[in-house]
């Protein structure tokens, strides 16, 4: 198979992984474009018309972000949502002229219905359920967020196994409320990593400790890595891709903001070399390449020694299965990924796929 189609293939796989991943949002991003074709249909839908600086709206936004999570499996109701920033001609057509509007397009119509109650999960549930005619029960949201208290602060926060991320916070606090949806998918994208932990500690209700790290506002973000346990300010931004590429930076990471592993993941530079010249060496010389695989392999600590036991197992395949190994195990590993697979699965398997694309790279 040429070199070409390989990439091609891998290009592929990796763009219909990325499409998935999209399209398993709990709530459904509207377009200009996209509008007509989603909304007045054969199910009722409940729009959000919002703008991203809106501080209600983002006060709103772990309330509809539930609500999309629960009503996701009902098949006869869409919950969906329009930045009106981005996309003000559909807003404009739709009379929004405040923010966050929320209106309800019943089946098959274009003719919405303004919903006026509470902005929260529990009302907007009770409200979808009875104009779409379902019985959708709240599903309980995940809490990826460490929960930190005087009695296990130590335990996780002092760990020199772990990077830890802890923001202080009050309940009462207004941008604490609105960081709280972003810092739970930070938890989230960070979740299969065993050494790292997102972290939240109630400060108002535990003083004590806030005051001994020096918090005088909320919320107070500190990053405690496995080295410097007495902590340093994070100053810098709150959005998502903020934080992940914060994290990914000071803990050797490699997630993107859906918390998939990227194609960096695994990846040795050291042992990347060797892998090119395994590739270009003769057969006679190949055994003698893979043993300084091996030692460079055993040589390495944390994190990446598990991925060099990777690189020789995989080193060890090329020569007992062939040239052509690589290319054909690179495929079938994309086919598995692009199926609905466990994430520890799919992690395995991502970090085995980027490996392998070096010794495809070098054939």
């Amino acid at each position: 198979m040429a070199k070409s189609q390989i990439w091609f293939g891998i290009a592929v796989v990796a763009a219909l992984v990325l499409v998935s991943a999209v399209a398993e949002d709990d709530v459904v991003v509207l377009t200009d474009d996209s509008f007509d074709k989603e909304v007045g249909k054969d199910r009722g839908a409940l729009v959000e018309f919002y703008a991203p600086w809106c501080g209600h709206c983002k006060k709103l936004a772990p309330e509809y972000e539930k609500l999309g999570a629960s009503f996701k499996k009902a098949k006869s109701v869409l919950i969906a949502k329009v930045d009106c920033d981005e996309h003000k001609a559909v807003c404009t057509k739709y009379g929004v002229s405040g923010y966050p509007t929320i209106q309800w397009f019943p089946k098959g119509s274009l003719e919405p219905h303004k919903y006026e109650g509470p902005r929260n999960a529990e009302a907007l549930a009770e409200y979808v359920n009875k104009e779409g005619g379902t019985n959708v029960k709240l599903a309980a949201a995940p809490q990826n967020v460490v929960v930190l208290t005087p009695d296990n602060f130590d335990e996780i926060v002092l760990d020199q196994n772990k990077d830890v991320l802890v923001e202080f916070y009050a309940p009462w606090c207004g941008h604490c409320k609105s960081l709280a949806p972003t810092y739970e998918k930070v938890a989230t994208v960070f979740k299969q990593e065993e050494g790292v932990v997102i972290a939240n500690l109630d400060a108002d209700a535990h003083k004590a400790l806030g005051e001994k790290y020096g918090v005088s506002g909320f919320p107070t973000l500190k990053f405690f890595p496995k080295d410097n346990k007495a902590g340093h300010d994070y100053d810098g931004g709150r959005d998502l891709d903020d934080f992940v590429s914060f994290i990914n930076d000071k803990s050797g990471t490699s997630r993107d903001s859906k918390g998939q592993l990227t194609s960096k993941a695994g990846i040795v530079e050291s042992l990347d070399a060797l892998v090119k010249e395994l590739v270009a060496a003769s057969e006679d010389e190949k055994k003698s390449v893979l043993s300084r695989i091996e030692e460079e392999a055993n040589n390495l600590k944390g994190s990446t020694a598990r991925f060099g036991k990777l690189y020789a197992k995989l080193a060890k395949n090329y020569i007992e299965k062939g040239s052509d190994y690589a290319s054909k195990e690179t495929e079938r590993l994309g086919r598995v990924l692009g199926k609905s697979i466990s994430p520890v699965k799919a992690d395995e398997l991502t970090l085995k796929r980027n490996i392998l694309t070096t010794f495809v790279a070098s054939s």
